[in-house]
């Protein structure tokens, strides 16, 4: 992290409390001072005092049931265990006593305090929370991805916590997320503003100095009723999602919440956080349900994470593609057509010609372009099971008493072009490539610039091949995904997404689709990582997260591997055995996903510095005085004629330099400088928009040398021109 910092800097020149009794709270909260955001200017919010009734009602009957619990505990019979570690050493523990807390310690103190959590014969567990049986034990720090889940979800509890104490809401969910953690609250007294912010922070400063316990308590749905009962949202939760006879809730401090764990240890081992936004929302995400306030946070376990995390921020705010798109002309956004982009010139370019590059592979890759209708009637949704699943998500109407929608995938289409005619497995693997208009409807509150829209175009392509052919067209699909990503200088990791909870099919297809693909995993030669229960409804697939120059995780690229839709559509093709027909497999693929998606990707990768072959300004001819400014135009032509972005600077009022400046500025990749020389040459000078000096060129050289770094696609292109 460090090394990135300074790398972009250059292009940019104690004490522990366990539970406190509900007498112990009472007095805290009477006797305490309004402080924090009070304090400072612009801000009316201060902690309540004294704290709302519920806090100590859900306390009592806490402390009430936690005493029961630990006697329950204490009544157990205790046996000699055996805690193995993931180098093959075996402790020696004792049942109902032993924590993986204290055999961390054994090893080393260190160990002991860096570890965030433990897992339990592969399940995550709290690090004071006493073993049961025999023990697979492993230790996982913050910078294990479960650690940091843990880490960030116990961040979020202080900041339940602090806005319990601040605002006396009711707290809805509060789940770690990528970047992060949030808290939801209904408040109808009113809304959370930034200025709040440094009051919650300063009751979360409060909270970590007091190292308050994490302590897990097991209770019934009567219980829980009766201690949510103030709360009811928590009432729903529990009556509509809570299907087992018992269930968690965790409690630190003042703070009891529905939860199933596990957290760190204390607070006080967070040792950075801060409230980064807030927004509003909806209960579950249904516009017509109840209106949330949304608080979301950061959090690390030391201050020196927190100050890197800043700078990468502020670096991020200034590659912003929004902003960007619109300092250099690219695209925007208008009211009247919401999550949907409208491109200018400049941005179409780079559109047009990401979409060129992959229909270039496509053909060299034995991929067939195809075109498909926007609008289909919900029978072929019916059919393909998405109306079931997704309906909600999709932009539909009425016509002539037929409901019909816009499409927000190609994979029904493609499966109608497949049944079109009798197929032959000659013809297997067909790969069928479309870069149709989709459009999915999607929450106003979530659309984000280019990343989150709700008209886009993917380079979507559907393979259909026999099972026989799967591992060889999955190795197909990696290769193009490696080719892409290597152009763009992106990192990959890859995982593998299993079966939903909700699904589609039979569970012997699942197991042989999953199998397939964990197959093509292995024989890939990537390490790859298991997603449990991320799978499409349709079939399992394989994630491919991209990682940028900041080191920021995007998922673009997908592969799916689908026995579904073949069954649903009843596809069949006549096998090489005679009067025999068989059902093929669909592979579902993608590289760059959304071309939007990726088009802002692109743009905060490079910070507006487009490589050369995609590039809205690729060239600018500069004549050093009046009188050649027709030479100037005639080079300019040129090179717009041999397909480059090019444009000419005749503007009278600037000098030279400022004519360069402004060009290096602008990010034009070369700067051709045109003089009485260079015209009765036919000559250009070059440079580059950093500075670096090519010297005089003729113009043929010049689009011999553009048609070379064009496409190779080379990523120094203005170096080794």
């Amino acid at each position: 992290m460090t090394l990135i910092i300074n790398f972009l800097k250059v292009l940019n020149a104690g004490r522990r409390i366990s539970t406190l009794s509900l007498s112990t709270f009472t007095k805290m909260s009477a006797g305490k001072k309004s402080k924090g955001k009070g304090d400072s200017a612009g801000s009316s919010l201060k902690e309540l005092n004294p704290w709302p009734q519920y806090i100590h009602d859900r306390i009592a009957l806490f402390d009430e049931l936690h005493a029961a619990y630990k006697d329950k505990v204490a009544s157990y019979s205790r046996s000699p265990i055996k805690v193995t570690l993931p180098d093959g050493k075996v402790v020696e523990g004792t049942s109902w006593e032993t924590t993986p807390y204290e055999v961390a310690r054994g090893i080393s103190q260190g160990l002991a305090d860096n570890t965030v959590v433990a897992k339990v014969n592969g399940v995550l567990w709290d690090l004071d929370r006493p073993l049961e049986a025999d023990t697979e034990l492993k230790l996982l720090k913050f910078d294990d991805e479960e650690g940091e889940y843990v880490f960030r979800h116990s961040t979020a509890h202080m900041l339940g916590e602090a806005m319990e104490r601040c605002y006396g809401g009711c707290l809805c969910y509060g789940p770690p997320v990528e970047g992060g953690f949030y808290y939801d609250m209904f408040y109808d007294k009113g809304s959370v503003s930034q200025t709040d912010y440094p009051a919650l922070e300063n009751v979360m400063k409060s909270i970590a100095k007091e190292k308050q316990e994490f302590i897990r308590l097991e209770m019934t749905k009567a219980e829980l009723l009766k201690m949510f009962e103030y709360n009811e949202f928590k009432k729903r939760i529990i009556n509509e999602r809570i299907d087992t006879p018992t269930t968690t809730v965790y409690r630190c401090g003042p703070l009891i919440d529905l939860c199933r764990g596990p957290h760190v240890r204390h607070t006080g081992k967070v040792k950075a956080f801060a409230v980064t936004k807030n927004s509003a929302t909806y209960w579950e995400g249904n516009s017509e349900a109840e209106s949330l306030q949304r608080i979301y946070g950061i959090s690390f376990p030391d201050a020196k994470q927190m100050k890197e995390w800043k700078y990468l921020q502020e670096e991020a705010a200034k590659r912003d593609h929004r902003k960007i798109g619109r300092e250099q002309e690219l695209f925007f956004f208008h009211e009247l057509s919401p999550g949907s982009c409208f491109f200018l010139p400049r941005g179409a370019h780079i559109y047009n010609k990401l979409t060129e590059f992959i229909k270039k592979e496509y053909r060299k890759r034995g991929f067939q372009e195809v075109l498909t209708p926007n609008i289909y009637n919900t029978k072929l949704w019916e059919t393909s099971g998405h109306w079931q699943h997704y309906a909600e998500n999709m932009f539909s109407f009425d016509c002539e008493k037929q409901k019909y929608a816009l499409k927000p995938m190609n994979c029904p289409g493609h499966c109608l072009m497949f049944a079109n005619r009798v197929r032959s497995w000659r013809e297997l693997p067909l790969r069928l490539a479309d870069f149709g208009v989709l459009h999915r409807n999607e929450l106003s509150g979530t659309l984000h610039g280019l990343t989150r829209v709700r008209r886009f175009q993917q380079d979507d392509a559907h393979i259909f091949c026999m099972p026989e052919q799967i591992e060889s067209e999955m190795q197909g699909c990696f290769d193009f995904m490696e080719f892409v990503y290597g152009i763009f200088g992106f990192t990959f990791k890859l995982k593998l997404s299993t079966r939903p909870e909700k699904y589609l099919g039979d569970i012997e297809d699942w197991n042989k689709a999953e199998e397939s693909l964990s197959n093509s995993l292995n024989a890939s030669g990537h390490p790859w990582e298991l997603n449990p229960g991320d799978g499409a409804f349709y079939g399992p697939k394989i994630d491919i997260t991209i990682h940028d120059a900041l080191k920021r995780a995007h998922q673009c690229a997908t592969i799916q591997l689908d026995f579904q839709l073949p069954s649903r559509f009843n596809l069949q093709y006549s096998s090489d055995e005679v009067a025999v027909t068989k059902r093929p497999v669909m592979i579902h693929r993608a590289v760059l996903g959304s071309v939007e998606r990726m088009i802002a990707i692109l743009t905060e990768n490079c910070a507006g510095k487009w490589p050369f072959w995609l590039s809205p300004r690729q060239a600018i001819v500069i004549p050093i005085a009046a009188p050649l400014n027709d030479y100037a135009e005639e080079v300019k032509d040129k090179l717009h004629d041999a397909g480059y972005m090019a444009d000419v600077d005749l503007d009278a009022g600037n000098t030279l330099n400022k004519k360069v400046r402004n060009a290096q500025i602008a990010q034009y990749n070369f700067i051709l400088v045109v003089g009485e020389n260079e015209r009765q040459a036919g000559t250009v000078n070059v440079r580059t928009r950093d500075n670096k000096v090519h010297g005089e060129r003729s113009i043929d050289d010049v689009l011999t040398r553009f048609k070379h770094l064009a496409e190779t696609h080379e990523k120094d292109a203005e170096e080794k021109f």
